[in-house]
């Protein structure tokens, strides 16, 4: 209903809204964001924050565009090897938590400034060139086609699939189970025959991998691989997840919504400059929007519980 709202409110206000390039540009942009909270969904449906995907949104392509600018290795290899440090990043951001019993904010609030730290060191704070580059591997992961008068990247496509399968996976299958009871309960869920463990560690190597992709998209498309990019993201994504009904104790989770709540804010952002609104007030509709869907999921658990 939100959603609908912004969209007739925007509409009405400027007729720019709902043309081709404004949407071309509202959905080329989308599809980075939305990967890292399909990600953070199964992570926060299981109890667990990661507040390191925006470092690693960054540092990803810092890692694939150096190795192809210094020619130690062609893209599609560095593209590989930045996948594998997410995979790292993600495994020790699982071990910290579930072996040393260390909150998922902290230590990940830790790995967000390491990873931040060493993409500025690596790049003394330049970006790397990315568009002396011409791979196969570009047109694969942000292809561009039109549709009439509007132009979809193959990040849109991408995106979309992925959030498919992890709707499968988080509603149709028995990892989904796992996740929601790792979420919900996780000593019970354990004394069930359920592998806590193993389920949070590979839903933080799923969320970084997720976040890194993101990441690599963002800078073929935008021709810039920036170690500053992606700050403030996890906050941002968070925002997105719990709009969209994942709720912020684990334990219940949901696709469709996370992708409804990515729709909302990233329409929010796009409308509120087209009506002339300034860009950075855009924070104050957030946490607007924030509050707002809190006291309704409250009311919402209130009603339910009271079997009204």
């Amino acid at each position: 209903m939100l959603l609908v709202v912004e969209i007739a409110a925007f509409s009405l206000r400027s007729p720019a809204f709902l043309s081709a390039g404004n949407i071309s540009n509202l959905l080329a942009f989308t599809p980075e964001l939305g990967m890292i909270t399909l990600g953070m969904t199964l992570l926060m449906t299981a109890g667990e924050f990661d507040l390191s995907v925006g470092s690693v949104f960054g540092f990803a392509p810092i890692i694939m565009w150096t190795l192809y600018n210094t020619h130690i290795a062609p893209l599609e290899v560095g593209f590989v090897v930045a996948l594998l440090f997410a995979v790292i990043v993600g495994l020790a951001n699982g071990w910290f938590v579930t072996y040393l019993k260390i909150p998922s904010f902290l230590v990940t609030l830790g790995m967000l400034l390491v990873v931040r730290g060493i993409a500025l060191y690596v790049t003394d704070g330049f970006p790397q060139r990315t568009w002396t580059a011409d791979a196969p591997l570009m047109k694969i992961v942000v292809g561009e086609f039109a549709i009439g008068d509007l132009y979809i990247y193959a990040s849109l496509l991408w995106f979309i699939l992925f959030a498919i399968i992890l709707g499968y996976v988080l509603t149709e299958s028995k990892a989904g189970n796992w996740i929601q009871a790792a979420g919900g309960n996780p000593e019970a869920a354990r004394a069930r025959g359920v592998r806590v463990t193993y389920t949070k560690i590979a839903l933080f190597i799923l969320t970084a991998v997720l976040s890194a992709y993101a990441g690599i998209t963002s800078s073929i498309r935008v021709s810039a691989a920036n170690p500053n990019s992606g700050t403030g993201y996890e906050l941002e994504v968070i925002a997105m997840v719990v709009i969209g009904g994942t709720a912020l104790t684990g334990g219940r989770g949901t696709i469709i919504g996370t992708v409804i709540g990515v729709l909302i804010l990233r329409t929010m952002r796009n409308g509120i400059v087209l009506i002339g609104v300034p860009g950075l007030a855009y924070n104050i509709f957030v946490g607007g929007i924030i509050l707002a869907m809190m006291a309704l999921h409250s009311w919402l658990e209130r009603r339910h519980h009271a079997g009204t």
